[in-house]
C-alpha cells in the first residue's frame, strides 16, 4: 500500500501506535490524532522518514472539536482513504450495581460518540470520492460477556453494529467497512481501566501470551490489502491462551 492517507483515533499508544509505524512507509500520509500530544510529537519525530505526518490534539468525545479537526486538514491531507476508529477504553471491572457512573459515561462518549463523530465527518469525503476504508476497533467483548464487563461490552457491541448498518447505507458505492474484535492484548489497556495499579494490569496477562499491537496492525494491514471488491466485514481473533468458559451456574449451598 502506498500513496493513501490514513487518520488513526488513540495514536499516542497501543494499536494506534502500531498501525502507524505500520502504515508509515511507500510515500503514505498519516493523520495521528490523540489527547496526549507529547507522544504523538514523538511518534511523528520517529516516523518523519518514511511518511507525512500530520498530528492532531483531539478529544473524540468533542463533536465540534471532530468536526473542526477533519475541515481543517491542510489540503494533502483532504482525502482520506482510510479511517482507523481506535479511539476508546475501559474503566473499572465492578459489577454494574457498584461501577462509578462516571466511568461509564467517559466509556459511552469515547467509544460510541468518538466512533460516530469520526465516521460522520470523514465519510462524505470517501462517499463524494467513491472510493475508502473504515477501520473499526471493537473487541471480542461486543459478543462474549464477562464480570464487570457491563457498559464496556455494550460500547463495544455498538460499533460492531455500527459497522454493520454502515455497510448497509453504503451499499452501491465503493466504500468499505470492516470492524476487528481482538481479545485479550497487551497495550495500556488494563493500565487504563485499572487507572495507573501497574501491578493489578500485569497481573491481567500473567502466565499467558496476549495479543501485541503489531498483531492487531498487521491485521489491519491484511484487512486493506484486500482487492477493492473484497470487504472483510468482522475479524475476531484471540491469543492462543484465550477461550470462551462454559456457561455459569449459581447453585445455592445447602
Amino acid at each position: 500500500m502506498s500513496g493513501k492517507t490514513i487518520f488513526i483515533t488513540g495514536a499516542s499508544a497501543g494499536f494506534g501506535a502500531a498501525c502507524a509505524r505500520m502504515f508509515a512507509s511507500g510515500g503514505n500520509r498519516l493523520i495521528l490524532t490523540a489527547r496526549r500530544i507529547d507522544p504523538l510529537l514523538k511518534l511523528q519525530e520517529e516516523l518523519a522518514a518514511d511518511a507525512e505526518v500530520h498530528i492532531i490534539p483531539l478529544d473524540v468525545r468533542d463533536r465540534e472539536a471532530v468536526q473542526g479537526a477533519v475541515d481543517g486538514l491542510p489540503e494533502r491531507f483532504r482525502s482520506i482513504d482510510i479511517l482507523v476508529n481506535n479511539a476508546g477504553l475501559a474503566l473499572g471491572l465492578e459489577p454494574a450495581h457498584q461501577a462509578d457512573p462516571d466511568d461509564w459515561d467517559t466509556m459511552v462518549d469515547t467509544n460510541i460518540k468518538g466512533v460516530m463523530y469520526c465516521t460522520r465527518f470523514v465519510l462524505p469525503g470517501m462517499v463524494a470520492r467513491n472510493r475508502g476504508h473504515i477501520i473499526n476497533i471493537s473487541s471480542t467483548a461486543s459478543d462474549w460477556p464477562y464480570p464487570g464487563g457491563n457498559v464496556y461490552g455494550g460500547t463495544k457491541a455498538f460499533v460492531t453494529q455500527f459497522s454493520r448498518n454502515l455497510r448497509c447505507d453504503l451499499l452501491g458505492t465503493r466504500v468499505r467497512v470492516s470492524c476487528i474484535q481482538p481479545g485479550m492484548a497487551e497495550t495500556e489497556f488494563s493500565k487504563v481501566r485499572f487507572k495507573g495499579n501497574e501491578e493489578k494490569a500485569a497481573g491481567v496477562y500473567q502466565g499467558t501470551e496476549p495479543l501485541t499491537a503489531e498483531d492487531i496492525a498487521e491485521t489491519v494491514r491484511w484487512i486493506t490489502s484486500q482487492p477493492p471488491h473484497v470487504n472483510v466485514n468482522t475479524l475476531e481473533l484471540m491469543s492462543i491462551d484465550q477461550a470462551w468458559g462454559p456457561f455459569a451456574i449459581h447453585r445455592e449451598q445447602k
